[in-house]
């Protein structure tokens, strides 16, 4: 079994929780320009929350304060144990903030139970706590005891981290003047561990983090990943097919039992996500929400971070998404790719020095009136282009419905035909890969680009494309595929894959794998799942009717790509996904965590030609 820390370092890495800003040794020493102390501070109801404190050593002016509360440590522990970077970015750390990492409560050396995404509370009394009451608490004892602090307070994560952040502008306290919440969890239902209610198997690892309590404060992690035996993670999966064969791994998990005792949208899950609240809280603090556009883990969360906060509220409030996988942005790697696609070089070092360090110092160095803000309200990357976009809205208002509906001959029509329909067998022994990559890896990234050739070459994978393109073609903003299926069986899920056909001159770059050509590239754009029980509700499953034809719509996380003159648009539609996500035993069952090797049976599943993809087109 590898050593915790060694997965540990791995999961920061990936998970975007630790700030990689290059590959290179910075000059800038931290040592040198700031001094270190850590604290514990006391909550209301008296638990003690570790906290580490960096302050410029030019003690001649004011500073303000930027914070980051984490799961993931605030390592490295003793005052004489300094990061080598701190802050949102090095720009933010040369010009100088007081800057904050704090131990979430139950995790490290922080006192008091973890709860996996604690549930807020509206109206608490007495000495009720939840996340945005210990953000409180915090930032009232930074302001009245950090010495050479200006009185306003900004608050910053990525992934884990980021949901505090979000967390954050419930605390309503008012030295809280700016928050950038990134790949921001917004609910678990949704992001990470589930998409639609379909449970993300490729997260399963990552469990171990999350459902074990420590006796007390603790320097060393406390919880062990579970030995796998192979680097063949489709195999792995499927000789452990079904769930509950996994059981064995995680015995004493309570997050593996709370997945598995909660496979609805019931209140346990609901009450646990952020993204409600925001609609009845009115926001004050200045906001940018920041995502990357091909982010396996979080694309909910932002989104609707942004967009909640955007319907209710009048703050300050802006977005950024660009050419990322999950915390892509806070590293300064000189080219930037996903995967096999490259989108151009310093990306990330031009949105640190330029957007994200300007939004900070307006809002707590310069205490800057809004309406003097020159940033744009959404900035957001053209993943065909290759060029950020300002617009003053997101999604763009200047957009008309475009809607393709799929088929005779593999192609996408102007106009329905609900004669027409499509079939495949479904075979749960022989589930269709995410990817063709053979590994083991902690949560999947660079399968948000990949070449979906391989899929678009299988029986039980229909597709349906354009022809070549004459001009320009572009979409904004989010996708709804309404599809009209039927199945022989009970359950099923269904997955719709948006999907760019390079033209045959496409050259290859750096990035490009051994074993592919970027000639005929399929580079996947935007993908989604419904777990087909929960078309109608997440909270209420159902059944299908076998041999029914039955609606099932599915909202696709947005884009900003245009589609080039030369290229074709294409839409894959398939059953497994795997394993992305675990295989629906193709029978209902009323928890498919507790699906018995029976319930899994090969079904026909048929898709009618009157099924719609409807894309938010940004017409020139």
């Amino acid at each position: 079994m590898k050593s915790s820390f060694s997965y540990l370092l791995v999961f920061f890495m990936l998970f975007g929780s630790v700030l990689l800003y290059g590959q290179n040794p910075e000059t800038y020493a931290v040592k040198e320009h700031y001094t270190k102390q850590e604290v514990t501070i006391e909550m209301r109801d008296g638990k003690k929350l570790h906290t580490t404190i960096y302050s410029p050593k030019d003690t001649s002016k004011k500073y303000p304060i930027v914070m980051q509360r984490t799961p993931y440590s605030s390592r490295p522990y003793g005052e004489n144990e300094f990061r080598s970077k701190i802050g949102p970015n090095e720009f933010m750390m040369k010009e100088g903030y007081i800057v904050v990492y704090q131990d979430v409560r139950g995790r490290w050396m922080s006192e008091g139970d973890y709860d996996n995404m604690r549930a807020f509370i509206p109206n608490k009394s007495g000495d009720q706590i939840d996340e945005a009451s210990d953000t409180y608490d915090t930032i009232e004892w930074l302001v009245n005891n950090v010495e050479n602090n200006n009185g306003r307070v900004g608050t910053w994560g990525i992934s884990y981290p980021g949901f505090y952040a979000t967390y954050s502008l419930l605390s309503e306290h008012p030295a809280l003047k700016a928050a950038s919440p990134q790949a921001s969890i917004g609910d678990f239902f949704f992001d990470d561990f589930h998409h639609n209610g379909a449970y993300f198997l490729s997260y399963w690892v990552a469990t171990a983090l999350f459902g074990e309590q420590h006796d007390g404060p603790t320097d060393k992690a406390w919880y062990n990943f579970p030995k796998l035996g192979t680097k063949d993670q489709y195999q792995f999966f499927l000789d452990n097919t079904p769930l509950s064969k996994l059981d064995k791994h995680y015995k004493d998990n309570f997050f593996w039992q709370q997945l598995k005792e909660h496979p609805n949208y019931d209140e346990f899950w609901q009450s646990r996500g952020i993204i409600q609240h925001l609609e009845n809280t009115e926001i004050k603090p200045a906001v940018m929400t920041v995502g990357g556009l091909f982010d396996a883990e979080d694309l909910y969360g932002p989104f609707n971070t942004y967009k909640t906060i955007e319907k209710n509220s009048d703050t300050y409030n802006t977005l950024v998404f660009g050419p990322w996988s999950h915390g892509d942005w806070a590293r300064t790697k000189k080219r930037q790719a996903v995967g096999n696609v490259y989108f151009g070089d310093d990306i990330s070092l031009d949105y640190q020095k330029n957007i994200e360090a300007k939004f900070f110092r307006l809002f707590l160095k310069e205490n800057t009136n809004p309406k003097n803000i020159d940033l744009p309200e959404a900035l957001v990357f053209d993943t065909g282009t290759k060029k950020w976009n300002r617009y003053k809205n997101w999604p763009p208002k200047n957009t008309q419905k475009k809607t393709f509906y799929l088929g005779k001959e593999q192609k996408l029509k102007s106009l329905p035909n609900a004669s027409f329909k499509n079939n495949f067998v479904s075979d749960p022994q022989k589930p269709v890969p995410y990817s063709e990559d053979i590994k083991v890896g902690f949560t999947p990234r660079k399968y948000m680009t990949d070449d979906q050739r391989f899929a678009a070459r299988r029986p039980d994978v229909l597709v349906y494309e354009t022809e070549v393109l004459e001009k320009d073609m572009k979409f904004s903003g989010d996708i709804l595929a309404k599809l009209k299926v039927a199945t022989t069986g009970s359950a099923a899920d269904w997955v719709v894959k948006v999907i760019d056909v390079f033209p045959p001159d496409a050259e290859n770059t750096e990035e490009t794998q051994d074993h592919l050509q970027m000639s005929n590239y399929h580079m996947l754009v935007r993908s989604e799942v419904m777990r087909g029980r929960f078309r109608k509700s997440f909270k209420n499953p159902d059944a299908f009717t076998p041999n029914k034809k039955t609606d099932v719509n599915i909202t696709l996380q947005d884009i900003n790509h245009t589609f080039k003159k030369g290229h074709k648009l294409q839409i894959q539609v398939q059953s497994t996904w795997f394993p992305l996500i675990d295989i629906n035993p193709q029978t209902y069952v009323d928890n498919i965590f507790k699906a018995k090797k029976e319930d899994f049976k090969k079904q026909t599943h048929t898709v009618f030609g009157d099924s719609a993809i409807e894309f938010l087109w940004l017409k020139k």
